[in-house]
């Protein structure tokens, strides 16, 4: 008998199994993915659950004779035996629970941690995308929200399901030895648990999941906040926020009560069913001790089974409630490992070539929203290409499409005359250094930061390139150098101070194509001078991919190429174009006048 199975043995019959073959199916795949390595710990901590879901059994059963016997009777030793004897089960109890609990909470971290890793794994295969459809806050939620809800289900799940569905085993079973008649009387009830308890079910995934989402809204819209704080505060924008986020909260709030309902009516219907099963033995059962059909023993020893089933059933129907929970995360969960990147390596790649980096009738879109159209161009090895022309015109899509974090709809990108499409992606990526508008820091050391450029590099060169990035100007003005931490997204540093790290970043990576967004925007004159000279050092003998804003900074750029609506428009030196008094003459001049355009 398989895991679904025995499961569904063990718990239908309290009419709470997700019936759905989606959520069999996703239990089946999180039990293979991540639980079946522990199965000799689960063994083990099977066993003690059944000793510790046996004793109660026992502890009903010692009732009679301790009524029937031990106090009609003038032996203390008797007495003494039995009151031995429960608190050995007592002992005994304790023992297996602190075993069992210890044994399936660690599981159930490890398999959640196990989950988070594998799920950011996952994600950093993802196309970019996927990250423009699924914001951060979101991705956040399903990496950590819906993971530890999960550790419920690995858990104090696990631990509810075989305990007390061995309690109530052994509790019935006493009560059955007792009186068959009492039992059924005492249980006549329960089939009635299905149809509601179904019913609850469904509403709780449901309600569950709407709770689920709305927490990946309020973690989205704290992302925002967060990362946009200063222009929140210059704005004066704190109480229309503050009233936005109270408004996600409301949602989060209702949402979150709605499931919190259904899981607290779950104790709340067997209560009802304990009542009715309370009041038919009373009276059955109390005619019959008067009559003394039944001795005071045997009627305690049934009347604590049967008090004692009604809690471990309560437990059990609240597991439910969290099952349903656990399933609507983990249909998030495996919504996410079921995505695939798109853009992939060719089963028999190509060998990365370096040189000319061509486009050859390029065109690009998102959705309906054509971005590049019919582009071509080339950048020459060991020569400065710079792109300008007005926001929007394509020029980032470019960096984009060279290091295939998306792929032309249509068109050739080719890299020393083989087509980028059919070479392997990770050695694609390896022959390029990128410094964009935006510096991606991370809370470490400023060094460590450096050394994500190249991970094996020595002390030596991440000071190396630190100092030809004019790194070491500011750094040795800090408490800790180098190993100063740059604070959340680099927020310790002035924005200059972060560009200068993310160059030298760019510099100790040493790769044979340079893509450069604007890299000396936010430097001051002195700075940008230094960081100038370096990069045409670095920029000698490779092919280099320059976004100018001001166009003061590419004057001696070998190409410049002027694109417009995602076509290129012209192409030359800055004298040719000069010369031609088109649009980047035109450009050119608004800047000089200190009208800028928008590039």
């Amino acid at each position: 008998m398989n895991l679904q199975i025995h499961a569904r043995v063990t718990v239908f019959w309290i009419g709470f199994w997700p019936v759905n073959k989606r959520s069999n199916n996703l239990l089946f795949r999180l039990w293979q993915d991540h639980v079946v390595r522990f199965w000799p710990v689960l063994c083990v901590a099977l066993v003690l659950m059944i000793i510790e879901g046996a004793t109660l059994g026992a502890l009903a059963r010692m009732i009679e004779p301790l009524f029937d016997r031990a106090f009609n009777s003038d032996n203390t030793g008797t007495i003494t035996l039995i009151a031995v004897a429960i608190s050995g089960i007592y002992l005994v109890r304790a023992a297996a629970g602190f075993g069992q609990r210890i044994l399936i909470v660690s599981i159930g971290l490890k398999v959640t941690t196990a989950l988070q890793s594998r799920l950011l794994s996952h994600l950093l295969t993802l196309d970019s995308r996927y990250f423009l459809d699924n914001s951060p806050g979101a991705l956040i939620e399903r990496v950590r929200g819906d993971t530890l809800a999960l550790q419920g289900l690995a858990s104090s799940t696990l631990m509810s399901l075989g305990r007390d569905s061995i309690s109530v085993i052994a509790l019935v079973a006493v009560m059955i030895w007792s009186d068959w008649v009492w039992a059924l009387l005492a249980l006549a009830g329960i089939p009635l648990l299905i149809f509601p308890l179904a019913r609850l079910q469904k509403l709780i995934r449901g309600t569950t999941r709407t709770a689920r989402e709305a927490a990946s809204r309020l973690s989205t819209q704290l992302d925002e906040i967060f990362h946009g704080v200063v222009s929140i505060k210059v704005n004066r924008l704190e109480e229309h926020e503050s009233q936005r986020f109270d408004g996600e909260v409301d949602k989060f709030l209702a949402a979150q009560l709605r499931a919190e309902r259904g899981k607290a009516a779950n104790p709340a219907v067997i209560d009802v069913i304990a009542a009715i099963g309370f009041l038919a033995v009373l009276i059955y059962g109390g005619r019959q001790i008067m009559a003394d059909e039944k001795t005071v023993g045997e009627f305690m020893s049934f009347f604590t089974a049967l008090a004692l089933v009604f809690d471990p059933l309560r437990r059990l129907s609240a597991v439910s409630g969290y099952i349903q929970a656990g399933l609507a995360s983990l249909e998030r969960l495996y919504a996410v490992l079921e995505a695939r990147p798109t853009i992939l390596s060719p089963a028999l790649p190509k060998p990365v070539q370096s040189g000319d980096l061509s486009f050859d009738g390029v065109a690009f879109s998102y959705g309906e929203n054509e971005v590049l159209s019919d582009l071509s161009f080339s950048a020459l090895e060991g020569q400065t290409t710079a792109l300008v022309g007005p926001s929007g015109a394509g020029k980032s899509t470019v960096f984009s499409l060279v290091t295939r974090l998306i792929d032309p709809s249509s068109g050739a990108i080719t890299l020393g005359g083989t087509d980028i499409s059919a070479s392997d992606i990770d050695p694609l990526r390896d022959q390029i250094a990128l410094v964009g508008q935006e510096t991606a820091l991370f809370d470490e050391s400023i060094a460590e930061n450096i050394r994500r450029g190249s991970l094996d590099a020595s002390d030596a060169e991440v000071r190396a390139a630190a100092e030809a990035a004019t790194v070491l100007e500011f750094s040795e003005n800090l408490p800790e150098g180098l190993d100063t931490r740059v604070g959340p997204r680099g927020s310790a540093l002035s924005g200059g101070q972060r560009q200068r790290v993310a160059i030298a970043r760019a510099m100790l990576r040493d790769a044979p194509i340079l893509l450069l967004d604007e890299p000396t925007s936010a430097l001051d004159a002195k700075s940008e001078q230094l960081v100038s000279q370096a990069l045409d050092r670095l920029s000698e003998g490779r092919t280099t991919l320059v976004i100018a804003h001001r166009l003061s900074t590419i004057r001696d750029a070998d190409q410049i190429v002027v694109m417009d609506r995602g076509r290129v428009i012209e192409a030359g030196s800055h004298d040719a174009l000069m010369d031609a008094k088109g649009a980047y003459a035109r450009l050119h001049q608004l800047q000089s006048a200190g009208l800028s355009p928008n590039l």
